[in-house]
């Protein structure tokens, strides 16, 4: 949500963009721009990876309003098969397979068709409950086409989805879905479980299973998804649980609060300003001397893993890495 009153036109949140190259002076601007409900400059610039959220020294949450007045002002040049896309999550055949009751469950939302195949199973998640399909769809993906309408609009549904599964826990895998949960509060909404980030999860699982833990010894660069941003008190956790693993994240610019997003859908739409830096972010990657290029986004994986391989990085998705600790799966050659 918009924070208007916290806002003190300091124009960090733009000053800080990956993606634009505005001063100081051009960024206050467009924040007046954007108090005063104006088609600004920024709303059709914006790549949507909402990273001034976490800028915004304030807490004013300023992509919020950017995003609102995208689809206001119609902003962006989205694809009609991108819009129709999107409209199909909600579609996807659901299934709610029941497992052990005293497990959490676990949610995929509608990711499962973009996830490698052994990125589920094994002892971390066997016997867990799990949902997946339309039904547990949580919207959030609707910013990057620049509307925030569906988000509230679908709110409850969402919730009351995840709490009819009947577990007092649900861990969402999709980033984009914990951070869905943390708007619920701007909603009005009550969430009657506990929400865990697969992160957490996978963290508090590993300290629980310490000696089957075979150190990896890799280094690896992590990219960040654009949802992060709304959970950035899980970044210290990912820690935690890359050094449980026995892993390196190694130390590069475009990495935690200068993460670049994966570009997938603006490389299309601007290919000639995104495709440049979406490779600047996967040499980063390659010159800071990581081995493999670890994604907690299906589809940050499908936009960049190609890409990455290309370049020498194995692409992996983090619960294909936490499997490989355990001994469960081998690290790619």
């Amino acid at each position: 949500m918009w924070h208007a009153e916290r806002c003190d036109l300091c124009g960090e949140c733009l000053v800080q963009c990956q993606y634009l190259n505005y001063t100081r002076e051009e960024a206050v601007v467009q924040i007046r721009q954007l108090i005063e409900g104006r088609a600004a400059e920024i709303l059709k610039d914006c790549v949507t990876c909402c990273a001034c959220n976490e800028y915004c020294p304030a807490g004013a949450n300023p992509f919020d309003l950017i995003n609102h007045l995208q689809e206001v002002h119609k902003s962006l040049p989205i694809p009609e098969k991108v819009k129709r896309f999107m409209d199909a999550g909600a579609t996807v055949p659901s299934v709610l397979k029941k497992g052990d009751g005293s497990r959490p469950a676990l949610s995929l939302c509608v990711m499962e068709p973009f996830m490698p195949k052994d990125a589920i199973g094994g002892q971390m998640f066997e016997n867990m409950t799990i949902a997946k399909g339309g039904e547990y769809f949580c919207y959030l993906g609707y910013v990057h086409i620049g509307m925030d309408s569906p988000l509230e609009a679908n709110a409850k549904r969402f919730v009351d989805s995840l709490a009819s599964i009947g577990s007092e826990e649900v861990v969402l895998l999709h980033a984009d879905c914990h951070a869905m949960i943390s708007r619920m509060p701007d909603y009005g909404i009550k969430v009657p479980f506990k929400a865990t980030h697969i992160v957490e999860y996978m963290k508090e699982y590993l300290e629980e299973h310490r000696a089957e833990i075979k150190p990896l010894g890799r280094r690896i660069a992590y990219q960040r998804p654009c949802a992060s941003r709304y959970s950035s008190e899980v970044e210290p956790i990912l820690d935690e649980m890359f050094g449980l693993m026995g892993v390196e994240r190694v130390k590069r610019k475009y990495d935690r609060i200068s993460a670049r997003c994966c570009g997938g859908l603006f490389s299309r739409i601007y290919p000639e300003r995104i495709m440049p830096m979406v490779k600047e972010n996967i040499d980063d990657a390659v010159q800071a001397g990581a081995e493999a290029l670890v994604f907690l986004c299906p589809l940050c994986m499908g936009a960049l893993g190609k890409l990455a391989a290309e370049k020498g990085l194995r692409p992996i998705f983090i619960t294909q890495l936490a499997r490989m600790c355990l001994g469960e799966l081998e690290f790619p050659a």
